[in-house]
């Protein structure tokens, strides 16, 4: 859809408290279908899970394999897709918006780490301010921060490198900013000091905090990983348990 990019992007502007963005994650064409018609408005592919689905280990995907997979997903649906590219896979960044593009993606993550280690936030500010320029408009740009999972491990020191990194990288372009596995509790002051839509993590166990009182406590929209991937895997486990 031509116009994707401005879909996705009115879909993250003015959402009030407690409504935010719900962008569920396909690892296949058959499940951004399933996705789609049961009537969500975008759809955000999780790497790990396309890996799951590729049978490969979280990381570990070719950037082709990750790319088509991404195409195939794009084509089966007629809803903004918004493509998890992991670090970039070491891609310029004029050549990850071209595979992008090409892959039918209107929307992508960008992590700021590799293989565990978190990279300067100047220098990934600046590949994020090539990709802006290169994209054009084209792409909206979910900039990952992974303070809370490849930091120190203090919180408080994770919420201050979050808040410092989210403003480095919306100054570069990026539209939205993704503080990933961030505590529920330090949510409002991630809102209180990042300036742009926040992503904000579901867990799906029982007593994880719905979409909405995430959105409550400050996130305009709501990803959820690998984990639908995770379940569809369980239930067909147990499926074929029940065949022997």
């Amino acid at each position: 859809m031509s116009d994707g990019v401005e879909v996705l992007r009115a879909l993250h502007l003015r959402r009030p408290p407690g409504e935010p963005l719900i962008l569920p994650g396909p690892w296949d064409a058959a499940s951004a279908r399933a996705l789609a018609e049961a009537g969500f408005e975008a759809l955000a592919t999780p790497s790990a899970g396309v890996a799951a689905a590729l049978g490969y280990a979280d990381g570990e995907t070719p950037a082709d394999e990750m790319f088509a997979a991404v195409a195939r997903i794009t084509r089966a649906v007629d809803v903004p897709v918004t493509a998890d590219v992991e670090d970039g896979y070491g891609l310029a960044p004029k050549e990850l918006v071209e595979r992008l593009l090409a892959a039918g993606a209107v929307g992508c993550n960008i992590e700021d780490s590799t293989r565990g280690v978190l990279k300067d936030p100047r220098e990934h500010a600046g590949y994020l301010a090539e990709f802006c320029a290169a994209a054009a408009g084209r792409i909206f740009l979910n900039a990952r921060v992974d303070t809370f999972v490849h930091g120190d491990g203090d919180p408080g020191r994770a919420v201050e490198q979050a808040v410092e990194r989210a403003a480095l990288y919306l100054a570069a372009g990026a539209e939205c900013v993704y503080p990933i596995m961030a505590p529920v509790a330090v949510l409002p002051l991630l809102r209180s000091g990042i300036e742009g839509p926040l992503n904000a993590l579901a867990l799906l166990t029982p007593d994880g905090p719905s979409p909405a009182a995430l959105g409550e406590l400050g996130a305009t929209r709501i990803t959820f990983g690998p984990q639908l991937q995770r379940r569809a895997t369980a239930a067909a486990a147990e499926l074929a348990a029940g065949l022997r």
